[in-house]
């Protein structure tokens, strides 16, 4: 199917035809939840895993999950593009309803979005990014897929304006994530990323990371990181589902170790690129 068809509410049909009430739940209050999943040669990357945190997401904002985990995969394989590495972008409203109220409407069906995107090599992952340390400004619920993002929008722009391919967001002095990614850190030789909880999003690619660790005797461990421990780090790397594994070089103005990708992200990085090429 061409890559600029995609899939709303039962239909497939070109992006520009593709359209969605001004009454919509997530236009007028960002009312909805998203899952974005990496697709290699044609097959959805960690799809049982990706469908978990999308059903955990659609709970926690109390909205009824519109289909079964076999009929997501049915609506998303034919806007799949097997010669290519994609993105799939999966979103789902409260829905439509007559009038604006903050309370949830009555009888209204979810709106179901998705289309894919072709993933773009990240050219610098071999030099190393910069990163900005910031104050954690979000809500209590980062732990939720919500659309809801302008908070991270507005931290991340921070880092961008400072020449930055992140912010690492910092609450009462200890690192929770990045605006758009989870962190690890390499400390003391132990790779340590925060434990999951209602600060962080529950990353798919953070925990493939973590099983790689497991499978292949590299010690690692759940646990806080304050922001004066991050800063002793030889290692720092971010992670997400369509960046996939990114060393950071430079935090603030002080250069990690010796300002290039560590040897455990070395490692890291290789396990990973086989683990994606074998496991739907």
């Amino acid at each position: 199917m061409d890559n600029k068809t995609v899939y709303l509410n039962g239909q497939y049909l070109p992006l520009d035809e593709a359209k969605v009430s001004v009454m919509d739940r997530g236009f007028l209050f960002g009312d909805g939840i998203y899952e974005v999943i990496p697709s290699y040669s044609g097959y959805l990357f960690q799809f049982q895993q990706h469908m978990e945190r999308l059903e955990n997401s659609l709970s926690s904002v109390r909205l009824a999950n519109p289909h079964d985990r076999a009929q997501w995969q049915s609506i998303l394989m034919p806007l799949l593009d097997a010669s290519q590495d994609q993105s799939v972008y999966l979103q789902i409203t409260r829905g439509t309803a007559p009038i604006r109220d903050h309370a949830f409407p009555e009888n209204v069906t979810p709106t179901v979005f998705a289309m894919c995107s072709s993933i773009q090599p990240f050219t610098d992952v071999d030099l190393g990014v910069k990163a900005i340390s910031i104050d954690d400004s979000r809500w209590e619920l980062c732990n939720i897929k919500a659309t809801t993002l302008l908070a991270n929008i507005l931290l991340r722009q921070q880092a961008v304006e400072k020449g930055c391919a992140e912010a690492i967001l910092v609450k009462d002095g200890y690192v929770t994530e990045g605006a758009a990614s989870n962190i690890f850190a390499v400390i003391d030789g132990i790779l340590i990323t925060p434990p999951k909880s209602h600060e962080i999003l529950p990353g798919i690619t953070r925990d493939v990371i973590l099983e790689i660790a497991i499978q292949n005797n590299i010690a690692f461990s759940e646990d806080i990181i304050s922001l004066d421990a991050l800063k002793t780090a030889s290692e720092i790397w971010l992670t997400s589902s369509t960046r996939e594994i990114i060393p950071v070089v430079q935090l603030d103005t002080e250069i990690i170790a010796n300002g290039k990708p560590g040897p455990i992200w070395q490692t890291m990085n290789r396990l990973f690129q086989t683990y994606k090429q074998s496991r739907p």
